[in-house]
């Protein structure tokens, strides 16, 4: 499309009026080839060891967005940027659909203590969602890299925790080294979890084994094991845990979060990764996620400290929101959208797309 045709949606379209459910994502005019902001959704929840529902979380916040106000304080033009959600892959979906029940149920033979009479029918299940798990990060990879190439700004949106590592490889070719900011109620640092590569609760550990990564720095955490208190320890300062204990203390403390955000930014590089697990908030925020902890972060923690990092000068290269499940009701659908509107944005601020206005 051209420049001056691109120039017509942006003045006929009206930013007061009610979410155009024929438009795109927020009910915006823009297609994904106009757009500056491209969000690239991931419907898959395969080794999910909980509850289920995160594939369909792309979809609940593509219908909750309709219902986001668009006017921002400090990005009060935000809109015209061109934000634009692609259409899920099918096939995707579907992988994910068949090799869900599969994985359940091998995940019920590890919990039984592995009878012998099941071994032959689960024996197999970890090689090959592990082999899926491969295409998937090849898929996402090409096709993150190429909106990249094409002068996009990324958002990749789950599913579960999983699904950004074939974008994090597409970075990792890109650019020579960068951070990680992970806000998530886990650690998701263990190797192989239940068998399954590329696991939710192993998305850390695998991007930590791309050396471009220098840094994972992580917010929020209140649910880890042994192995991965022993792996943080013994990371010689790569990884940077700030926890909810931490963050509970500094508060009794008196201390202020912007203080113990400086304290966060300070252990970031100048390029930072956002990823964002939907239950590193607190989980009034997001009740229907997977697995749930007490504790979390304030929907105004989270994005102050966004809007801190992009404030600092650091540039946010790339990010994911992962494991919005819909539940039971629309409510973790909007807290997606608004906490997707937020991220995205800021991404964009950071790039130099769009300019901010004010001072924390």
């Amino acid at each position: 499309m051209s420049a001056s045709t691109l120039a017509q949606k942006i003045a006929n379209f009206d930013p007061n009026a009610l979410g155009d459910a024929a438009g795109g994502l927020f009910g915006l005019p823009f297609t994904p080839e106009e757009a500056q902001v491209v969000v690239v959704p991931v419907p898959w929840e395969v080794t999910v060891s909980y509850r289920a529902g995160t594939a369909q979380g792309p979809a609940a916040i593509r219908e909750a967005s309709l219902q986001v106000d668009l006017y921002d304080p400090d990005l009060p033009e935000a809109w015209k940027l061109g934000l634009a959600m692609e259409d899920e892959d099918e096939a995707i979906a579907q992988t994910s659909r068949e090799l869900r029940p599969l994985a359940a149920d091998y995940i019920g033979w590890l919990e039984d203590g592995q009878p012998a009479e099941g071994a032959a029918q689960h024996g197999s299940v970890p090689a090959r969602i592990t082999a899926e798990g491969d295409k998937l990060i090849q898929w996402l990879k090409q096709k993150t890299g190429a909106l990249l190439d094409a002068g996009k700004a990324v958002a990749v949106l789950g599913g579960d925790h999983s699904t950004p590592l074939g974008y994090l490889h597409a970075l990792a070719e890109r650019h020579s080294e960068f951070g990680i900011l992970q806000i998530d109620a886990h650690c998701d640092l263990r190797p192989a979890y239940e068998g399954f590569q590329y696991s939710h609760a192993s998305i850390m550990y695998n991007a930590l084994q791309l050396p471009q990564v220098k840094k994972l720095v992580q917010v929020g955490i209140r649910d880890m094991c042994q192995q991965e208190a022993d792996f943080i320890a013994h990371s010689v300062g790569r990884v940077a845990l700030f926890g909810q204990r931490f963050m509970s203390e500094e508060k009794f403390a008196k201390k202020s979060w912007k203080k113990v955000c400086g304290k966060i930014i300070a252990q970031l590089p100048q390029k930072v990764y956002v990823s964002f697990d939907i239950d590193g908030l607190d989980p009034k925020l997001c009740p229907g996620t997977g697995t749930p902890v007490p504790g979390g972060l304030e929907f105004e923690e989270a994005t102050y400290l966004l809007r801190m990092i992009v404030r600092s000068g650091r540039t946010i290269i790339g990010l994911d929101l992962n494991e919005v499940a819909p539940g039971d009701t629309d409510w973790n659908g909007i807290v997606g959208a608004r906490l997707l509107y937020q991220l995205c944005n800021w991404m964009a601020v950071s790039q130099g797309r769009l300019a901010a206005k004010g001072t924390e």
